[in-house]
């Protein structure tokens, strides 16, 4: 008989104890039933369906709440631990239960292996001993539940989960079912298989896939020099301030508190993140 392990079953109610109920299943094996799970007392003989697996503790038990993930269904799995000689645990949701993804089924490099609570859309395996085990989703998974992006995503952030990694670039899955693209070129290091990343869209695919950037606006990356000036010129009526790198540094000290060796560095960090245009009178905002 092929094992109930992993699939929802209904069994009988044959015993209990101050803790458990036991369930009785088609495989004749009585499974335990957290009595914390039952609003109302179960009766001797009794039925009850729910999900099957063995516990931490090796015991085979029966839960009410079915997992986020199954053998026929994709469940997203919080990694809760990593041994570099087995694998990855995630949480899918079991009582006293992780399951293990396979360091087969992991990146080469154990650098890029997810870390605690990183996530991974994976389903479940129960192996010819028993053994329950998680798989991570392929491509062709992501592509299935994917939705379309449109033009008016451009310049947008996203949340994104990492799930292919690649030397070119990584592959990711948004919040909202978005599959988007990381370049190399656009990103400071490699992502972490199932690390949750902040991007930025760079662009949109014809086909409904997004090119994205985790490196920032141009303006997002200055300095705090450079971002109080423009700050204070974005907060002026007409967008613009009677200053330059000609204007006098106890005046510029006055006004903005800093060195003028500071402030032309400030204007040097907008003027080349395009977002101010130096005149012969002050700065002009260009773009808010």
């Amino acid at each position: 008989m092929d094992t109930l392990l992993g699939k929802v079953e209904k069994g009988k109610v044959i015993d209990e104890n101050d803790d458990y109920y036991f369930v009785q299943l088609s495989d004749g094996n009585a499974y335990r039933l957290d009595k914390k799970e039952i609003k109302k007392p179960l009766k001797k003989g009794s039925f009850f369906t729910g999900f099957t697996y063995e516990n931490a503790d090796h015991d085979r038990q029966i839960t009410r709440e079915t997992p986020r993930a199954t053998a026929g269904k994709y469940g997203w799995g919080t990694v809760v631990k990593t041994r570099k000689d087995l694998g990855v645990f995630v949480d899918i949701g079991l009582p006293n239960k992780d399951i293990v993804i396979s360091l087969d089924e992991l990146p080469t490099e154990t650098s890029i292996w997810p870390h605690t609570n990183d996530r991974i859309l994976v389903c479940l395996s129960v192996d010819k001993k028993e053994r329950m085990w998680a798989h991570p989703a392929d491509y062709d998974v992501f592509k299935a539940i994917s939705a379309r992006a449109d033009k008016t995503m451009i310049n947008k952030n996203v949340n994104a989960t990492a799930f292919r990694l690649k030397m070119a670039g990584s592959l990711v899955l948004t919040d909202n079912f978005l599959l988007g693209f990381i370049h190399a070129s656009e990103r400071d290091r490699e992502p972490r298989l199932g690390e949750q990343l902040n991007a930025r869209v760079i662009g949109v695919h014809p086909d409904g896939t997004l090119n994205l950037s985790l490196k920032p606006r141009n303006y997002e990356a200055l300095g705090d020099d450079a971002a109080m000036v423009l700050a204070m010129l974005q907060h002026t009526r007409d967008q613009t301030l009677p200053f330059n790198d000609h204007s006098k540094p106890d005046a510029i000290k006055e006004r903005f508190g800093i060195s003028k060796g500071r402030f032309k560095m400030a204007l040097g960090h907008l003027l080349k993140a395009g977002v101010i245009q130096q005149t012969e009178d002050g700065i002009v905002l260009k773009e808010k």
